[in-house]
C-alpha cells in the first residue's frame, strides 16, 4: 500500500469532547493535556503529584486549565469511581514508572504501576459505559531487543531484560488480552490500541536519569555533563511528533472503530536516529555553551546500545510521519527551557501553546 498524505489534526473533533489523560503531571502527559485543551476538549487528568521540582505541570499551572485529580492508578476502586464521575469518551493512558534505572531499584513498584495499573485503567474504562476509544502508551523498549541493526516492527516479539522494559512488554500483553477478550466483541462500543514511541525530548522534562534534563541541569550549574553511553543509538524525536500520532489514532478509533485497534510504532526517520553524544552536542550548539565527559560506571545496570523503530504502518495507514529534523527538534526544546528558566509558574502554558501552534502550522504547510 502506498503512503497516504501527511495527516493533520481535526480540532473540531476534539472540541467539547470529554477526554481522560492519565499521567497529566508528567512530561508527555502534560503536553498532551495542553494540546487537547487548546483544541477545546474537556480534559480530566489523573495522576500522582509531580515528582520533580520544577515540573511541566507546575510551570504551566495545568490545574488552572483542566480538571486535575491526584489519584493512584493502582487503586481500582478510586479509578473506577473517577471514570464514572467524569464519563470520558476517549482515554489516553500515560501514567507509568518511566525510568529504566529506577526500575532496577524499585522493580515491584515498576511492575505494579506499569502492569497492574494498566489493567486497572482498562477495567475501569470497560465498566464506565462512556468510553469509545482507549490509547495505551507503552514504549519502544517493549520489544525483545537483540541489538539488531534493523528496525523493530509491531510484529516483532515482546520482551525486555530490565524491569522497566519487561513491564512495558507485559502492559502490551495485558492490553492485547483486554482487546481480544472484551473490546473486539461486536457488542462492545470500545476500540483500543497501544502506541510505542521512541525516546522523546522537549521542554518541560525534569526527570532524573534522562539525557536532556541532565544536560540542562549541567548547563545551569556550569558543569560538564557526565555521559554514560555516548555511542548509544536511540530513536530520538520531539514530543509533539508522537503525540500527534496518538491524537490521530484516538480520533480514528472513536470515529471508525476497531479496524484501527492494535499496536502502533511512532518514531523518527532512520536518518534522524542519532547517538546520545550527537544529541547532546546539538543541545550545546543551540545553547551556545556546554561540554561532556564520558562516565564509565562499572556496576551500572545494563542498558541497550542500539534501538530503532519501523514506523511504516503509521506512515502508510495513518498518514503520520515526523516532520522535524534533528536540528529543529533541538531548537524547539532548548527555546522552551530558556524561556522556562526566566518564567513564573503558569507562564509556560502560553509559551507551550505557542509551540504547539507553530508545530501545527508546519503540519498544515506540508499537507
Amino acid at each position: 500500500m502506498g503512503c497516504v498524505a501527511l495527516s493533520g489534526l481535526d480540532s473540531s473533533f476534539w472540541r467539547d469532547r470529554s477526554v481522560l489523560v492519565t499521567g497529566h503531571t508528567g512530561f508527555k502527559g502534560g503536553w498532551l493535556a495542553t494540546w487537547l485543551d487548546e483544541m477545546g476538549a474537556r480534559v480530566t487528568g489523573c495522576a500522582l503529584p509531580p515528582e520533580s521540582e520544577p515540573s511541566y505541570f507546575q510551570l504551566c499551572a495545568l490545574d488552572r486549565k483542566i480538571k486535575s485529580l491526584f489519584l493512584d492508578i493502582r487503586d481500582l476502586s478510586s479509578l473506577s469511581a473517577m471514570m464514572r464521575d467524569t464519563q470520558p469518551e476517549v482515554v489516553f493512558h500515560l501514567s507509568a514508572q518511566a525510568l529504566v534505572r529506577r526500575s532496577y531499584r524499585q522493580p515491584l513498584e515498576t511492575f505494579a504501576t506499569n502492569v497492574i495499573g494498566t489493567a486497572n485503567v482498562l477495567e475501569a474504562a470497560r465498566q464506565a459505559g462512556s468510553v469509545r476509544a482507549i490509547v495505551i502508551v507503552t514504549s519502544d523498549k517493549c520489544y525483545e531487543n537483540h541489538e539488531f541493526p534493523h528496525s523493530y516492527s509491531e510484529e516483532d516479539p515482546l520482551g525486555g531484560r530490565d524491569p522497566y522494559s519487561a513491564s512495558k512488554g507485559c502492559a502490551e500483553i495485558v492490553a492485547a488480552a483486554y482487546r481480544r477478550s472484551f473490546f473486539d466483541d461486536p457488542g462492545s462500543p470500545v476500540a483500543s490500541a497501544t502506541v510505542r514511541a521512541g525516546n522523546v525530548i522537549g521542554g518541560g522534562d525534569w526527570a532524573e536519569d534522562r539525557l536532556v534534563p541532565d544536560t540542562i541541569r549541567a548547563l545551569c550549574n556550569g558543569q560538564p555533563l557526565a555521559l554514560r553511553h555516548p555511542g548509544a543509538i536511540r530513536p530520538w524525536q520531539y514530543v509533539l511528533e508522537p503525540l500527534r500520532g496518538y491524537l490521530t489514532l484516538g480520533e480514528r478509533l472513536c470515529t471508525e472503530g476497531k479496524s484501527w485497534s492494535g499496536p502502533w510504532n511512532f518514531g523518527p526517520d532512520d536518518g534522524e536516529t542519532v547517538t546520545t553524544a550527537a544529541l547532546v552536542d546539538g543541545v550545546f550548539r543551540e545553547w551556545g555553551a556546554g561540554s561532556w565527559c564520558r562516565f564509565d560506571q562499572c556496576d551500572a545496570p545494563a542498558e541497550a546500545t542500539t534501538l530503532r523503530l519501523d514506523c511504516g504502518k503509521a506512515r502508510e495507514l495513518l498518514g503520520w510521519r515526523p516532520i522535524l529534523n534533528h536540528q529543529s527538534m533541538v531548537k524547539f526544546t532548548v527555546d522552551w527551557y530558556r524561556c522556562a528558566l526566566q518564567a513564573e509558574a503558569g507562564d509556560m502554558f502560553k509559551y507551550s501553546a505557542g509551540q504547539i501552534r507553530e508545530y501545527s502550522d508546519l503540519i498544515q504547510a506540508r499537507t
